[in-house]
């Protein structure tokens, strides 16, 4: 028989994290595969707008998206929002004491 590790232990299985914006709690999606894909669309010297659109697209669910159309932003502040998105998850990944 071939062998078996259990690793249930070490993994989190909390939700996901959110943004809020004027008291609105806004979720992001946090899966791997998710920022995967995140990463590979954001880690050129400048994203383009495809880049962007396509990053929120992927980040937010449609309860999230729907709020945030609701706000009115500008393209810049839309900007900030995926941006700080992308920071918060990359934030939340990393271990104390590294950078």
């Amino acid at each position: 028989m071939a062998k078996i590790i259990d690793i249930t232990e070490k993994l989190t299985f909390e939700g996901n994290p959110s943004l809020v914006i004027r008291g609105k709690h806004l979720e992001v999606n946090a899966d791997a595969p998710t920022m995967l894909k995140v990463m590979g669309l954001m880690g050129g010297a400048e994203p383009g707008v495809n880049e962007i659109l396509e990053t929120y697209d992927l980040m937010f669910p449609e309860k999230s998206k729907k709020e945030i159309e609701k706000l009115k932003l500008g393209f810049n502040d839309l900007i900030v929002v995926v941006q700080e998105a992308v920071g918060l998850i990359i934030e939340e990944d990393e271990q104390p004491g590294e950078q």
